[in-house]
């Protein structure tokens, strides 16, 4: 892990709070950071003995991103030429499903590295990874592997122990792999070890663990649903999951259980303020208002959901209904791309395009990434930029033609896409991006290693 440092931030462009409404901006104050936190947040502070200084004169200061559903093994999986132009169960069939028992834990730490480059360099702090790399009496050491890895970046990591109790054969798009379930006891079992091991429980855990089946209504036979729901919270431990990403999903839901799949988990005791799940394209306004009603959050993935052509989550009306609201990047083999910026402005952009320019504010958009994410994982001493928070902030460089003549640079690494520069970040005052360089990175051998991984994989494919 790497060290803290006493920091002075000086003469920032701009600081956006990651908050809402008036306090989405908190001007150009300087921001002093000791012991992992922000201790002051004002103009003019003066450098003390021992601290390090960093000029922000040509950069905006945002609260880290925080990605709250990733998968990050996908990360050699990319633009997988079968399944470029399927939706979403066609690219399941032929793309993740045929190669998940082909991953080995080293093959699991290139992608993850690779994966945490890209946020890191993208502005993001935290990351949740919904990992379902599991079957019978296969090695379950890759989300060890993943803690490994985010050890090395200094990024803060939440495990989402994903996998499956029943034959994926009950879903159409799983109908191609051969992996064989785990049982619920080995499944348990180990999620009791990965919790032993690394889950922290305060406001600003560098680590955590939550239990993630890959779907609710696929993944877990009906009838242990509720006792699934209730070990894990008997662990103190969160709960995530896939639901509502097609039509497909709500009409399969309907014709097997005769209802919304809100209201089947519902049913089975998976809402609440300690549950969120990723997608939720497809929703009536009854189940938006029963997720409001128990505080259960989405991971807001639109990239994907375009890239697969899943449709557009109503996140502007949950996000009304007072639906916690958070983003994630997904997987690469349905988004091509790990960037939390690029997410952040299809987020902002997106909904807009389907509802009108009022939509989404730049600055709601922003809080969705930052304070939303910490809201839906448990993390409230992170995603805000404020006196007495965890010193999770990024420093986008605005010195660039692309930045020129902006009116409000404060939103400009939002509104105006991509490519940006991540200057300077910091995990709990730990610099984890230096003057634009992640230490310790070997980008040529990551690249190396990368190559190599998508030729074994392709290889294997032909056999």
């Amino acid at each position: 892990m790497k060290a803290r440092q006493n920091i002075l931030v000086k003469n920032p462009v701009a600081v956006m709070t990651g908050r809402r409404g008036e306090h989405a901006r908190a001007g150009g104050v300087d921001l002093r950071v000791a012991d992992g936190r922000i201790v002051e947040m004002a103009p003019g502070l003066v450098p003390r003995d021992g601290e390090r200084v960093i000029d922000a004169s040509r950069c905006v200061v945002y609260p880290g991103w925080i990605n709250t559903h990733h998968h990050l093994s996908q990360n050699l999986l990319k633009a997988v030429p079968e399944g470029m132009n399927e939706d979403l169960q066609g690219w399941l069939a032929s793309v993740p499903y045929p190669r998940l028992a082909r991953f080995t834990p080293e093959l699991v730490r290139t992608a993850a590295r690779l994966g945490m480059a890209e946020l890191l360099l993208s502005g993001a702090t935290t990351c949740a990874d919904h990992h379902y790399l599991y079957h019978a009496g296969g090695d379950t050491s890759s989300g060890d592997a993943l803690f490994e890895v985010a050890d090395e970046f200094g990024m803060r990591f939440v495990l989402c122990r994903g996998g499956a109790l029943e034959s994926a054969s009950s879903h159409p798009g799983f109908s191609r792999t051969a992996l064989q379930p785990e049982t619920l006891d080995a499944m348990l079992s180990d999620v009791e070890r990965l919790k032993a091991r690394y889950h922290q429980s305060v406001p600003d855990a560098m680590r955590r663990v939550v239990f993630a089946p890959t779907t609710p209504t696929f993944s877990l036979p009906p009838a242990l649903l509720a006792e699934v729901s209730r070990a894990a919270r008997a662990m103190g431990l969160r709960l995530h999951s896939h639901l509502s990403e097609t039509d497909n999903y709500v009409r399969f839901c309907r014709e097997r259980y005769n209802c919304l799949p809100v209201e089947f988990v519902a049913e089975h005791e998976w809402l609440g303020p300690d549950v969120w799940f990723a997608h939720l394209v497809h929703l009536e306004p009854s189940e938006i208002r029963l997720l409001a009603q128990t505080g259960t959050g989405i991971a807001h993935c639109p990239v994907s959901n375009s890239r697969l052509g899943s449709g557009i989550a109503p996140v502007p009306q949950m996000a009304a209904a007072g639906v916690p609201v958070s983003l994630g990047v997904d997987g690469v083999a349905s988004n091509e791309s790990g960037s939390m910026t690029g997410e952040v402005h299809t987020a902002w952009l997106i909904h807009r395009a389907a509802q009108g320019a009022s939509a989404t504010l730049a600055e709601e958009a922003i809080h969705w990434g930052t304070a939303g994410g910490a809201q839906v994982l448990g993390l409230g001493e992170v995603g805000t930029l404020a006196v007495g928070q965890a010193a999770d902030l990024v420093l986008y460089d605005l010195d660039h033609p692309r930045f020129f003549g902006f009116h409000d640079p404060a939103i400009a690494p939002v509104v105006a896409g991509e490519p940006v520069t991540v200057r300077y970040s910091l995990v709990g005052g730990r610099v984890v991006v230096d003057d634009g360089v992640i230490p310790g990175l070997d980008l040529e051998r990551l690249r190396a290693e990368a190559f190599a991984g998508v030729t074994r994989l392709m290889a294997q494919q032909s056999d």
